[in-house]
């Protein structure tokens, strides 16, 4: 279940109200004429099934609620309700498995901006590859995945594609390049100073690393992996069902490739620069490519619904 608070003047208020009494999903629905000062207008309160959201929200956007007013979405984790009940008996779906597109892409928007705080992520996390593939540690590998930040830009390159959000496909594309670069750039300066230092020797990276070599030796399962991974992430992005991401995170070597990256231009490898470069754009391509065909399967899916929720309210307005 969603929560809907609508803010917009009171000449938008009629168009607002006539949608959401039209959808029979709306369990239950508040107007409070003059209640909004900033716009100066109405406030319009609904609570509407998950699953059946994206027709009612993308009618209020054709309106232009977005322009003149705010519309804030809310999830409801606990309700007491028949008529929620029963709302989302007619709601063809299940509710973890809706897509509510405004709000991904929304998210995408919010977690692909290059700020402070995703570079730095992107360094921390890259150092600790970095640091992890010295000593040959899985574990400081596993926390370098989870660290790093740049799984939803990459998921952003699939939600553009197919949300034709062509300005958040620049956005997530720059993020990704620019987050890359500075990091690999930090870790590989951390590098030279550890190595003037004494504190990492050019044997300690050429030695055998026999728990964390996959991260310059990419193969066929890397890709498969890769592929996997993206379409689980994704799917946990767009559902209710938030707990798959971190199983995301830690499948892929994006992170720990860049600094495996840095640490061989540090110390002249080129062949594991050129290996772990290979492995970091097998799985960026890699789930970047899974994300895109899970969000076409599942828009083509909610659309089928979408038909079967337009032909049941036809039924209860008794329209043929």
């Amino acid at each position: 279940m969603l929560h809907l608070r609508i803010s917009v003047p009171a000449d938008l208020t009629s168009g607002v109200v006539g949608v959401l009494e039209r959808a029979p999903a709306v369990s239950s629905l508040a107007v409070f004429d003059g209640a909004s000062r900033r716009p100066v207008g109405d406030v319009v309160l609904a609570d509407i099934a998950r699953e059946a959201a994206n027709d009612v929200l993308d009618e209020l956007l054709e309106l232009g609620v977005q322009r003149e007013g705010t519309l804030k979405i809310e999830p409801v984790d606990t309700w007491v309700s028949q008529p929620g009940f029963d709302a989302e008996q007619l709601a063809p779906g299940s509710s973890a498995d809706a897509v509510v597109w405004v709000d991904v892409t929304r998210r995408a928007y919010a977690e692909s901006e290059l700020n402070w705080s995703y570079l730095s992520f992107m360094c921390f996390a890259t150092l600790i590859a970095a640091i992890a593939i010295v000593l040959d540690s899985q574990i400081l590998i596993i926390g370098a995945m989870v660290l790093g930040p740049e799984f939803v830009p990459i998921a952003a390159l699939g939600i553009a594609l197919v949300r034709r959000r062509f300005h958040l496909l620049r956005i997530a594309l720059w993020t990704l390049v620019v987050g890359f670069l500075i990091a690999i750039l930090v870790t590989c300066v951390a590098a030279l100073a550890a190595k003037q230092l004494g504190w990492v020797t050019l044997e300690q990276v050429t030695a055998p690393r026999p728990d964390t070599a996959f991260i310059y030796s990419p193969d066929k399962w890397s890709f498969i992996v890769a592929v996997i991974a993206g379409a689980a992430g994704v799917l946990s992005l767009t559902s209710a069902r938030v707990g798959a991401l971190a199983g995301a995170f830690i499948s892929v070597t994006t992170v720990p490739a860049a600094g495996n990256v840095a640490l061989g231009l540090a110390f002249g490898q080129l062949a594991e620069v050129r290996g772990s470069a290979l492995q970091l754009g097998v799985n960026i391509v890699g789930m970047a490519l899974a994300g895109w065909l899970t969000l076409v399967f599942q828009k083509a899916v909610w659309n089928r619904f979408a038909e079967r929720r337009e032909r049941l309210r036809a039924r209860i307005l008794g329209r043929p």
